[in-house]
């Protein structure tokens, strides 16, 4: 990621976190209105050591800007970006959501970022290094009873820059997590090898996407059974980037197999498998709960 960021997107980031001076007479903040305490427990749950000393905003802007001229700020600013912006925080007053996220855009843009709602989360991106399947996937999941499937793209999503190895990792995890989530609802058993092409190959039976089935019509039979091989071929390839370049099974000490754009590739593709077979899954048992566990029957 291009790091540091502008000094006016530090100012936005700060007016966030505090919600401006709150002095009389002020307009009313875009973010919430944070007393010092409450911005230091804000700093700490994003693993940032900070106390105010003297004003908060300008004790905030300093902080920050240490982190933005600190050793890898691509790991700490986003975190706090993206904690600022938390949808869960805003769930009574969505407008002021929406206000937040274009204040920050506005000010991001200029530094190439911007902020993407992914399902139930809000990312820090490169601007333009979205994709409509990751973010059909992240909205298709925030819906479903997948919690694992989730967690496995958020994680992906958030490495996908500073750490494309643990990206391609957590891309490879959240086909697994489809496949396991999907054998799980339908009540079959989990194979004995449970990597992502024994998941694959144990859910293309209650899917259908065996290539062999003979139900095709003959028009396009040959047509269907290539793109099925070529499913396979996707998935075989992630797992196997997993492998050789993720951090599944260690790495070496700063040595960098991968960049983003491999840990890019390995989402995009990852995206599209898992979009395929939940929608698969959705349309073969169209009568199944998709509700998430945690909602109200």
């Amino acid at each position: 990621m291009p790091f540091p960021l502008s000094p006016r997107t530090i100012d936005a980031i700060a007016d966030i976190i505090t919600g401006g001076p709150g002095m009389g007479g002020a307009p009313p903040p875009i973010g919430f209105y944070r007393s010092g305490p409450q911005i230091e427990k804000f700093m700490r749950s994003c693993n940032v050591a900070f106390q105010v000393t003297g004003s908060r905003v300008p004790a905030l802007v300093s902080c920050l800007m240490a982190v933005n001229n600190g050793i890898e700020p691509e790991k700490v600013l986003p975190r706090i970006i993206e904690a600022a912006a938390d949808p869960r925080d805003f769930a009574a007053e969505p407008e002021r959501h929406t206000a937040v996220i274009d204040h920050l855009n506005r000010a991001l843009q200029s530094d190439g970022f911007e902020l993407q709602s992914q399902g139930q989360r809000v990312r820090l991106v490169v601007s333009g290094h979205s994709t409509p399947v990751v973010e059909q996937l992240s909205g298709i999941v925030g819906t479903i009873s997948f919690d694992t499937v989730r967690r496995d793209l958020d994680r992906a999503l958030a490495s996908i820059e500073a750490d494309p190895e643990d990206a391609i990792t957590a891309a490879c995890s959240t086909i697994e997590s489809v496949c396991r989530s999907i054998l799980i609802e339908l009540g079959e058993p989990l194979p004995g090898k449970k990597d992502v092409q024994g998941l694959f190959n144990a859910v293309k039976r209650p899917l259908g996407l065996a290539p062999e089935r003979s139900d095709l019509h003959s028009q396009i039979a040959d047509d269907v059974r290539t793109t099925l091989g070529g499913l396979a071929t996707v998935i075989q390839g992630v797992g196997a980037l997993r492998t050789h370049a993720g951090d599944a099974h260690g790495r070496e000490r700063g040595y960098a197999r991968v960049d983003a754009r491999i840990g890019r590739l390995a989402i995009h593709a990852a995206s599209t498998v898992a979009l395929f077979l939940i929608e698969t899954w959705q349309r073969k048992f169209p009568a199944r709960d998709l509700l998430r566990h945690d909602d109200p029957a």
